[in-house]
């Protein structure tokens, strides 16, 4: 199973953003941008901009709510909601469950890993592709 970033972004096209903001200033926002740049096919998510539009893509409630493959869901939430959302990311078949910097939460690691998902936290998408 792949566990190096770069790698991983190598080998998927869809990724949902699970805490977007639609706020420049923000990282989710920023990360969001360049990966459509990049050419990956990105869902925002957040139930506060449910139905609003952030970068030109129609925002979802959650990710259980996209109606197209997510290879990959990234996760812009603290620490004590990871864990719903990987039980969401195992649910709609992801591949890949990843959180931001400064984000790690080790049963969510387990019952990624147990589901067979790939998972990488406390990394950045952005970053790893800029190296």
């Amino acid at each position: 199973m792949l566990n190096n970033p770069k790698d991983i972004l190598k080998t998927i096209n869809s990724i949902a953003i699970v805490g977007i903001s639609s706020k420049e200033e923000k990282d989710s926002y920023k990360v969001m941008k360049f990966l459509i740049e990049r050419g990956y096919k990105v869902f925002p998510v957040n139930p506060n901009e449910e139905g609003e539009y952030i970068l030109g893509r129609k925002c979802y409630k959650n990710i259980s709510d996209i109606n197209d493959e997510v290879d990959m869901v990234d996760v812009f939430r603290k620490k004590e909601f990871v864990y719903e959302v990987t039980k969401e990311a195992i649910k709609i078949n992801a591949k890949v469950l990843w959180t931001q910097l400064d984000i790690f939460c080790e049963d969510s690691l387990n019952l990624a890993q147990d589901a067979g998902l790939a998972v990488i936290m406390n990394k950045c998408p952005k970053i790893e592709l800029e190296d």
